[in-house]
């Protein structure tokens, strides 16, 4: 079961890193957090290292937080991008940095 495992990620590591640099981090995103996390958030943007996550609350952000480390660690393996960090924005953040963003 480890060497299906190990084959599935490096296929999926090997996908990934095909990608656009700007896509690879928020395309693992899904892969790394689990199909039950990824459906309640969102990937915004990753830019300069920066992974930007919406979460649907407080409550989602510092369990998401807790596990920030694991998920960058994760991220740079997959996507072959170094994520510096991960930032998850609640509802409202996300307008106010969309707004931002698009100035």
């Amino acid at each position: 079961m480890d060497q299906v495992r190990g084959t599935l990620k490096k296929i999926m590591a090997d996908a990934i890193r095909r990608l656009p640099a700007e896509e690879a981090a928020g395309t693992a995103w899904t892969f790394v957090c689990g199909q039950a996390v990824s459906d309640r958030t969102k990937v915004l943007e990753f830019r300069e290292g920066i992974l930007r996550i919406e979460v649907p609350d407080a409550a989602w952000r510092a369990q998401l937080l807790g596990m920030a480390g694991h998920y960058r660690a994760a991220l740079t393996e997959y996507s072959g991008q170094t994520v510096q960090r991960i930032e998850f924005l609640l509802p409202e953040e996300a307008i106010r940095w969309a707004a931002r963003r698009d100035n």
